[in-house]
């Protein structure tokens, strides 16, 4: 009985799938390159969010109105495109794939700005500490040298 019930279940299911209409192309549909774009900047601001929720709300930035703003574009049309595109499976996985291509080429940038601030931070490190060893070598050097000038002076008598 359980089986039986089961297999109309998911027969009633597959069916009311199919009736699923796939949306109309939106008058003002957005660009893959730039819902690629808006896709990738999503999710560095989620990714902000999740790290310091607290410094977005001090400043008063609300990711999604942010992305609005920056891609003059308003959240009707960004969920209409979107619900367009999740319909056509082959282009969103294109926005998808260049989005984290994009973030991918982001990260590399950013490590080696890195890595550049830290070869320029050890160079200073490095250059800081000879100069106090010069510094350390030329008091030494003094002192040896006093020294030795006033082992040269005669002595005077007492």
């Amino acid at each position: 009985m359980n089986r039986l019930i089961s297999s109309i279940l998911v027969v009633l299911i597959m069916f009311s799938c199919n009736d699923i209409e796939k949306p109309r192309k939106p008058d003002n549909l957005i660009s893959r390159d730039k819902m690629s774009n808006i896709i990738a900047d999503i999710s560095l601001l989620n990714a902000a969010k999740g790290i310091n929720k607290n410094l977005l709300e001090e400043n008063d930035i609300n990711p999604l109105n942010y992305i609005y703003k920056k891609y003059n574009i308003d959240s009707i049309q960004f969920a209409e495109s979107n619900n367009y595109y999740a319909h056509e499976i082959n282009k969103y996985e294109d926005i998808y794939l260049k989005a984290k291509e994009g973030l991918e080429k982001q990260k590399a940038e950013i490590t080696r700005l890195q890595e550049i601030e830290k070869k320029e931070k050890d160079s200073i490190r490095e250059a800081k500490k000879k100069e106090r060893d010069s510094v350390k070598n030329l008091n030494l050097n003094k002192k040896k040298e006093i020294k030795q000038l006033k082992e040269k002076l005669p002595k005077r008598p007492e």
